[in-house]
């Protein structure tokens, strides 16, 4: 068995009129610090979306989205966040600055591969 590390996930949810408190789950943030790993996966389920505001401005929500998966990746991408460390992204990400793309609660668990939990989070709350 593989060595398994303490990882850090929330879920970015896509809330289009924060009055009504609806949302939609569009994505994951994974931080593994044992492994120097942060890392999104987004997927917006456009239709959910329209149903509960027909206004919603996707072009928005998709570029933020593209945004925080940029962010992830580091480099160029990652704009002002370039030269962070892992884990200082993944707080800065984390922390709320959108009233429509937020992040959820973060929550722990175990990991042996940080990258395949990534997908794996995406497939179990968000597809």
């Amino acid at each position: 068995m593989s060595e398994r590390h303490v990882f850090e996930y929330a879920l970015l949810r896509v809330v289009p009129r924060v009055e009504r408190g609806e949302c939609v789950n569009a994505g994951v943030l994974v931080y593994c610090r044992a492994k120097a790993y942060v890392g999104a996966r987004t997927h917006l389920d456009e239709a959910r979306l329209l149903a509960l505001d027909p206004d919603v401005d996707l072009a928005g929500v998709r570029a933020a989205l593209r945004a925080v998966e940029g962010v992830c990746t580091g480099g160029a991408a990652a704009g002002q966040a370039s030269g962070d460390d892992p884990g200082r992204r993944f707080r800065w990400l984390i922390a709320p600055r959108s009233t429509i793309v937020q992040p959820g609660p973060v929550h722990t668990g175990l990991t042996a591969d940080p990258a395949a939990e990534t997908e794996r989070l995406l497939d179990l709350l968000v597809r």
